[in-house]
C-alpha cells in the first residue's frame, strides 16, 4: 500500500496524474465462499488443515527440520472494511466510499478517522463537537489538502478498539513525501496507550509492556487503551513538497492464528512463522499537491 501512494506521487510528478489516489478497504480474498477473519478460528482461504496450509509439520515428518513452508503459511487472515457513512444505507456508504472516507483492517472491527486542515488545531481547541468542527475546518481521510498555507497542516486522528479483540496499543501517522523527485517515507506514533507519549526525537510511543504467553496465547490483561486520539502537526512540513498522510492503530501483540494451530495440535509452532501479531487498522489518505 505505502509503495504505491509513494509510486503515486512519482507519476504525477512527472505526468500531471496520480494513478494511485485511492481510498483504502480490506477484504479477505476467500476461495470458499466465506472469509476468515478471526486468529484463533482460521481456516484459510483455500485449504481446510493445518497440515496444508503449513501451520503443523506431516506425520510422516514428525519434527520442524528439513520441513519446507508453502507460501500460503505467510497468508493472514481476511480484513475488514470500514467507511464513515451518514446513514447505514446503500447510497451513503457508496457515497462513502466515491469520496475515500473508508478504511481496513487486519480483521478486527476496530475504528480509524482522520482529518487534515491548516489551522485545524486552533479550530478544535474549543469545539464541544471535534469531528463536526473538524469536517467544518478540514478535510476527512480520501481528502485533498488545499495549497493555501506555508503553515504545516494539523490532523487529527482518531481509533476505537473492537470490544470482542484486544486493547490498542499506539496509534501513527504514515507520511510519505516526494523530495529532489525521490519518494520518502516514515512512520510517526502520534498516541500511546497507559500515559505513555512518543519519544520527541524518534517519534516512537515506549513498549507499553503487554505481552503474549505462548503456552496458551493468553495475553496481558492490564495494558492498553480503549481509544486513542492525538492532534499532531507535521514536524518536517515543506509546502512545495507533495506529500499524503494516512492513519494506522496496533492493537497489544496476540498470537498468530499459525500459533493457534499448533497449540490446539499440542505441537511447536512452525519456526519460519512469526508467532505472534499486532491487529491493526489502516485510513484513507490525505493528500497534498504544492500549487502550480
Amino acid at each position: 500500500m505505502r509503495d504505491a501512494l509513494k509510486t503515486g506521487l512519482e507519476f504525477e510528478a512527472r505526468i500531471g496524474v496520480n494513478p494511485y489516489r485511492l481510498g483504502v478497504v480490506a477484504a479477505s480474498d476467500s476461495h470458499v465462499s466465506g472469509g476468515s477473519y478471526e486468529e484463533d478460528r482460521y481456516f484459510s482461504n483455500r485449504t481446510n488443515t493445518p497440515q496444508a496450509r503449513g501451520s503443523a509439520d506431516t506425520a510422516e515428518q514428525g519434527s520442524w527440520e528439513g520441513y519446507w513452508t508453502p507460501r500460503v503459511a505467510t497468508h493472514g487472515t481476511g480484513g475488514l472494511a470500514g467507511v464513515w457513512a451518514e446513514s447505514n444505507t446503500r447510497a451513503s456508504i457508496y457515497d462513502a466510499m466515491r469520496r475515500r472516507e473508508s478504511f481496513g483492517t487486519s480483521g478486527p472491527r476496530i475504528r480509524v478517522r482522520m482529518f487534515a486542515g491548516f489551522g485545524l488545531a486552533d479550530a478544535l481547541a474549543d469545539a464541544d463537537d471535534r469531528v463536526a468542527a473538524a469536517y467544518r475546518h478540514g478535510v476527512p481521510m480520501g481528502g485533498m489538502l488545499p495549497a493555501e498555507a506555508e503553515d504545516a497542516p494539523d490532523l487529527l486522528v482518531q481509533a476505537m478498539r473492537d470490544p470482542l479483540s484486544g486493547w490498542l496499543q499506539r496509534l501513527q501517522v504514515v507520511k510519505g513525501w516526494l523530495e529532489d523527485s525521490e519518494a520518502r517515507e516514515r512512520v510517526f506514533d502520534v498516541a500511546c496507550s497507559d500515559g505513555l507519549a512518543p519519544d520527541p526525537d524518534t517519534h516512537r510511543c515506549p513498549d507499553n509492556g503487554a505481552r503474549v504467553n505462548l503456552t496458551d496465547c493468553s495475553v496481558t490483561r492490564d495494558r492498553g487503551a480503549t481509544a486513542l486520539e492525538a492532534v499532531w502537526t507535521d514536524p518536517s512540513f515543506d509546502s512545495g513538497q507533495r506529500a499524503f498522510y494516512y492513519a494506522r492503530v496496533l492493537e497489544n501483540p496476540s498470537c498468530r492464528w499459525s500459533t493457534w494451530d499448533a497449540l490446539r495440535l499440542g505441537i511447536e509452532p512452525n519456526p519460519d512463522l512469526p508467532a505472534t501479531i499486532q491487529e491493526r487498522a489502516w485510513g484513507s489518505s490525505v493528500w497534498y499537491t504544492p500549487a502550480g
